[in-house]
């Protein structure tokens, strides 16, 4: 005998025919039948649960459903047949399932709103928890016992050492760019010698500290919101705090501070690694000597261009510090937050260099550092 959920279509005279469904109408039965059940054809007068043994919701719903789609009556239900069809009467009435929706003219101005306080309480924790930074370097300066000197010498590590490889690469491969177009458009002009200006001037200038920031922001920068987000996550922050270790002093300077004094060395050795690609391009497609083309960045490298990449790596360097501390110091809820707050927190710091950038070539030009 089939254990399963069967049915079978009885004639019914004028007034249609009569569906007898029997056995158990379960999820776990219905499946074999569920597919014939919707393929039946011709007018259903009454359906007839009387012959079900057992029933649940997934039950309850098939009948309900063949119910509304034939206009049929359901006739000898059990209770918990009948308790289960009523419940699910609700959900057969024809209402739209998406909630609604304001018109664009209300919708659009109350997004921008919501943007923008949004922002606004951003700046206004940001601005706190650099306050709280401040305060946290006063408080070791009053106490430099408690300064944490193992924990930056792994963040120098961390920032530096451990990204000379990368950003080595990286500088090499930019200035081997840099020096290769700039040749191609100053040989239209007979001044392919001004190659090495052009590279040793924008390397050691611009792109040096400019790309160093970026990488530095998107390697060490994601990595100060991940773990600190996570700390926030698994409450070892809050147990930090309950033991007396203040985070600032422990987790959070040091990383700033090794970000600041790594900065303009990355910089620097960004600048000098992107000046040997471009001399390596340089004696490989346009005939000039590799030691003459460093012998004369000596001559056509201003000493102002190094100072103006000093003096900006550590401002950059604190930007991305602060903002991968800060955001993962936010964190708070689930794991979902350390992702975001990371991508956060990699997008402000690259964006936030660029805007100082900017910022710094007018400055210097205006002082006459062009």
């Amino acid at each position: 005998m089939d254990s399963g959920a069967q049915f079978s279509i009885e004639d019914g005279g004028e007034g249609g025919s009569r569906l007898v469904l029997s056995g158990p109408y379960l999820v776990s039965t219905l499946g074999v039948v569920d597919r014939e059940l919707r393929a039946i054809d011709g007018e259903i007068a009454t359906i007839d649960l009387s012959g079900i043994t057992e029933i649940d919701t997934v039950g309850a719903w098939t009948a309900s459903h063949l119910a509304g789609m034939h206009k049929a009556e359901i006739l000898g239900a059990s209770d918990r047949a009948q308790r289960l069809i009523n419940a699910l009467e609700p959900g057969d009435e024809d209402e739209s399932i998406r909630p609604p929706r304001e018109e664009i003219v209300r919708r659009v101005p109350g997004a921008v709103g919501a943007l923008v306080y949004e922002f606004g309480l951003g700046v206004v924790s940001l601005i706190g928890f650099i306050g709280q930074v401040i305060m946290g370097f006063a408080s070791l300066i009053r106490h430099p016992r408690r300064f944490r000197v193992k924990a930056l010498v792994r963040q120098l590590e961390l920032v530096g050492v451990s990204a000379l490889g990368i950003i080595g690469l990286m500088s090499f491969l930019i200035g081997i760019v840099v020096a290769q177009q700039g040749a191609v458009q100053l040989q239209q002009f007979g001044a392919e010698i001004y190659t090495i200006n052009l590279t040793g001037r924008l390397t050691m200038r611009e792109l040096g500290v400019l790309m160093t920031a970026i990488m530095v922001a998107g390697r060490s920068g994601s990595a100060f919101a991940a773990q600190l987000g996570t700390m926030k996550l698994t409450e070892e922050v809050d147990a930090m705090r309950t033991i007396g270790i203040s985070p600032m002093e422990a987790l959070i300077i040091p990383r700033i501070l090794a970000a600041v004094i790594m900065m303009p060395l990355l910089g620097f050795y960004s600048a000098c690694m992107g000046i040997l690609g471009g001399a390596f391009i340089a004696d490989a497609s346009l005939d000039i000597p590799f030691f003459t083309f460093l012998s004369r960045i000596q001559e056509v490298v201003p000493m102002y261009d190094l100072y103006v990449g000093l003096v900006k790596a550590p401002v950059f360097g604190m930007i991305v510090a602060i903002a991968g501390c800060y955001q993962g110091m936010q964190v708070e809820g689930n794991s979902e937050q350390v992702g975001l707050r990371t991508t956060k927190a990699v997008v402000q710091a690259i964006f936030m260099v660029i805007v100082l950038d900017a910022f710094f070539a007018v400055f210097f030009t205006e002082i006459g550092w062009a």
